[in-house]
């Protein structure tokens, strides 16, 4: 008995030595971040910008891998799941803090499967339409799906995606039911808007500015309390009476649950690099946002972000009754 203790002393002994090694040798082949929607899509963009520069500083190809479907959740668990030894990561938005409450039988949970390692962006939202709809600014939408909402059409990237929450808040703002088209992710509802297949989106600027700036779109209005630099000319929700529509889409990149801390440590200083490269600052406002402080890129932020965003969505999530199986 007393070899099989002291043997397995010394295997624990020499894995925790080789742990710590690993973790000192870190990374020594390329990291995956693992974006759970659609290439093409807005937090996708954000993933591959940050991706390229964390590269630089990390020594080794960052990769992104789209693992779409659920509303980031299959993603999201597929994280979870993985070994806790660096080489895959996660970069997801909101969708974090209302899984809980949006799926009734989640497989993890976000705040005690996943090792936070700091928040990214926070991306303002815009309501947009096809070109050829009907109403002509911000107030004439309001009038108008006030008189006609039954019967207009709004597309979403599927449930609990960030279009799908904001059009639950619109939707709650004017006191309407609007007809609701998901898709398989946001590349494809931009399309179906560009297209005139269906009528209202509101959605990252990440994933309409230039669609806005092309006139591919008609643009009605931006969810935060101040007009952007990017896009000017575009009111606000409050401007446009709506005040209590007021999103932004938070982004954060995290690790399995038990990362050595060594190795968040590592990530946490390439992703603060990565938000102070002045290029990755130049596209981000070029899209209508911008990286978070070098204090919001941490894992306490992130933790609280997390947490606070979890309560602030509950209520309203189950206010509304959209609950995914």
């Amino acid at each position: 008995m007393k070899r099989l203790v002291l043997a397995a002393a010394a295997a624990a002994l020499m894995s925790s030595s080789a742990f710590a090694q690993d973790a000192a040798n870190y990374p020594n082949q390329p990291v995956t971040i693992i974006v759970p929607f659609s290439a093409g899509g807005p937090t996708d963009t954000v993933a591959r910008l940050v991706a390229e520069s964390m590269s630089r500083d990390l020594g080794q190809q960052v990769l992104i891998q789209n693992v779409g479907g659920a509303g980031g959740t299959l993603g999201a668990g597929q994280v979870a799941k993985a070994e806790p030894n660096g080489y895959t990561l996660l970069i997801h938005h909101i969708g974090m803090s209302t899984a809980p409450t949006l799926y009734r039988q989640l497989e993890f949970n976000p705040t005690e499967d996943f090792t936070p390692i700091g928040q990214i962006t926070s991306v303002p939202m815009t309501i947009v339409s096809r070109k050829d709809f009907e109403p002509a600014d911000a107030a004439s939408l309001v009038t108008y799906l006030k008189e006609n909402g039954a019967d207009t059409t709004y597309a979403h990237a599927g449930i609990g995606s960030a279009s799908h929450l904001c059009g639950m808040l619109l939707q709650e703002a004017i006191g309407v039911q609007m007809v609701t088209v998901p898709y398989q992710g946001a590349a494809p509802a931009m399309t179906d808007i560009v297209g005139g297949q269906v009528d209202v989106l509101c959605d990252q600027t990440t994933n309409t500015t230039n669609q806005i700036k092309a006139g591919e779109v008609k643009a009605y209005a931006v969810t935060t309390a101040e007009r952007l630099q990017s896009l000017p000319d575009l009111p606000t929700t409050a401007e446009a009476g709506l005040p209590t529509l007021d999103i932004a889409v938070w982004h954060g990149l995290y690790g399995p649950k038990g990362l050595d801390p060594a190795i968040v440590t590592k990530l946490e200083g390439a992703l603060q690099k990565a938000l102070a490269d002045p290029k990755v600052g130049e596209r981000f406002a070029e899209l209508g946002t911008k990286p978070v402080t070098a204090e919001e890129a941490t894992p306490a932020s992130l933790t609280e972000e997390l947490t606070s965003q979890i309560a602030l969505w509950k209520p309203i999530i189950e206010k509304a009754g959209q609950f995914a199986d």
